[in-house]
């Protein structure tokens, strides 16, 4: 991937291409319709790469007095990211913007892979090692709507998918995975289940090896982009680099066969290329949406960001606080007075509805939330254009692009202590593409009436809202807790 091609950060007067001064303008740009203290107060962070904390949360609070200020900050953050990003090729830089218009610098044919498997006729969900169905699911989402590990509407939408498995294939859709070896996508699942599926995913014939092996062995159809006409898939000329060829992939997704299409942006890159790739996908997104007056969207959200959450979760955060064990109760009073109030603060103020959510992690800095707030921003203006929309609330889940963190993996490690369930990867994106799959078939699932219960609505954030313990404030508990486990 050339650094200095297709998508990239604006240049500076001294020709750096800043992602500090990028997320600073674009957050500011955000928070000025609304919040114009908070939009200066953004511009003039010294620290980014410390203080964006304060002024990501700003964004989820200066939207809550009214859904027209939420819908302000996505649409003028959404503008601010397209007017600054740039375009790099041969002939120069222009603004993201172009890439509305822009001919595509090659054609992207079309290859096909069946699967040989029976599609699935009853939905089951990995877990430690085995499968859960019938009742034996129940029972597992009713323990979870229990331990505020899930929302119970998220519990309530797998009842829902499990009760009717003729949903499992998607009839009349085919999804596009941008991000097809992406383990928390749903290529696999569906591909299980006998739906038609579109892979967009780098150039790597590994990558492209494991995904075709994994079509091979479904019971769907796989579509996948190739550089020839051949009719069988080859990884060596199949995928497409989105930073650089958002034109020739937009045409190629435009021109797809087959049922009503859903974008589903599962891509993730190391810091400042997420940016720059998300920055692609929305640029992708809107020249689809304006070929295409019939596609849905589809994200998952992090579990590491700030939400507004309900009344009911902020309750049970309540009551487990109040609950804690006489030892829990008698060593936090020590650790809150030598960490100056930092370690161990109860999660929120009684009564509060609703309530803030601040799970963002400091270790996974600026570019990763910024990142990831396109996608809530992106969501946020589709769903009040009247596009189905299915963006859920992810829980916290062992990848690989976490555990390679060595304070991450610990933390996730002593998390259970702190009435935090971490996801394995197998049951994360099975229960995610069952939320996916409700939603397509419900046109998005009830309409709310602010952004912020869109975002809160079958969430799976693995307790983090309903936990005793602000997230941030037993961290570094948890990491310590879980030192060994992570080494092991």
């Amino acid at each position: 991937m050339n650094e200095d091609q297709g998508v990239v950060f604006p240049a500076g007067p001294d020709g750096r291409r800043s992602t500090a001064a990028l997320g600073r303008a674009v957050v500011a740009d955000a928070l000025r319709p609304v919040d114009a203290a908070g939009a200066m107060a953004a511009e003039r962070e010294t620290n980014w790469r410390a203080g964006y904390l304060t002024h990501f949360r700003r964004l989820v609070e200066a939207g809550l007095p009214s859904p027209q200020a939420a819908r302000a900050i996505a649409d003028a953050g959404l503008v601010a990211l397209h007017r600054r990003m740039q375009v790099a090729g041969p002939d120069g830089e222009s603004g993201l913007g172009a890439l509305a218009t822009e001919p595509a610098g090659r054609s992207l044919r079309t290859a096909s892979v069946t699967g040989t498997a029976e599609p699935e006729r009853e939905f089951s969900l990995p877990f430690r090692g085995g499968r859960l169905r019938g009742d034996a699911l129940l029972r597992r989402l009713d323990d979870w709507v229990a331990a505020g590990v899930v929302e119970p509407s998220c519990a309530a939408a797998v009842r829902t998918v499990a009760a009717h498995p003729e949903w499992l294939s998607l009839p009349g859709r085919t999804v596009v995975v941008l991000g097809a070896g992406a383990e928390m996508g749903p290529l696999t699942a569906l591909l299980r289940w006998g739906a038609q599926v579109a892979g967009v995913d780098l150039p790597r014939a590994p990558l492209w090896e494991r995904v075709l092996d994994t079509a091979r062995a479904g019971a769907g159809t796989l579509l996948v982009p190739t550089a020839d006409a051949a009719p069988d898939a080859d990884p060596a000329r199949a995928g497409a680099d989105l930073i650089a060829e958002v034109p020739a992939v937009a045409d190629w997704i435009a021109g797809l066969p087959g049922g009503n299409p859903v974008l589903g942006n599962y891509v993730y890159a190391d810091g400042a290329t997420n940016v720059r790739v998300s920055a692609a996908v929305d640029a992708l997104t809107v020249r689809v949406a304006a070929e295409r007056a019939d596609l849905a969207l589809a994200f998952l959200a992090t579990p590491t960001d700030v939400f507004a959450v309900p009344a009911d979760a902020v309750a049970q955060s309540v009551r487990a606080y109040a609950g804690r064990t006489r030892t829990a109760k008698l060593l936090g009073r020590p650790l809150r007075t030598v960490s100056g109030g930092r370690l161990l603060q109860r999660a929120y103020v009684p009564g509060t509805d609703p309530g803030i959510a601040d799970s963002l992690v400091a270790q996974q800095g600026p570019n990763y939330a910024l990142a990831k707030r396109l996608q809530r921003w992106r969501a946020t203006v589709a769903r009040a254009a009247g596009s189905t929309v299915s963006m859920n609330v992810a829980p916290p889940t062992r990848t690989r692009s976490v555990v390679k963190n060595r304070a991450l993996a610990a933390a996730y490690a002593g998390a259970h202590r702190f009435g935090v369930e971490i996801f394995e990867p197998a049951t994360a994106n099975v229960l995610m593409a069952a939320l996916l799959v409700h939603d397509l078939h419900t046109g998005g699932g009830p309409a709310q009436e602010h952004p912020w219960q869109d975002e809160a609505y079958q969430a799976a954030h693995g307790g983090l809202w309903r936990a005793a313990y602000q997230p941030r404030s037993a961290l570094g508990l948890a990491a310590l807790l879980g030192y060994g486990a992570a080494r092991g």
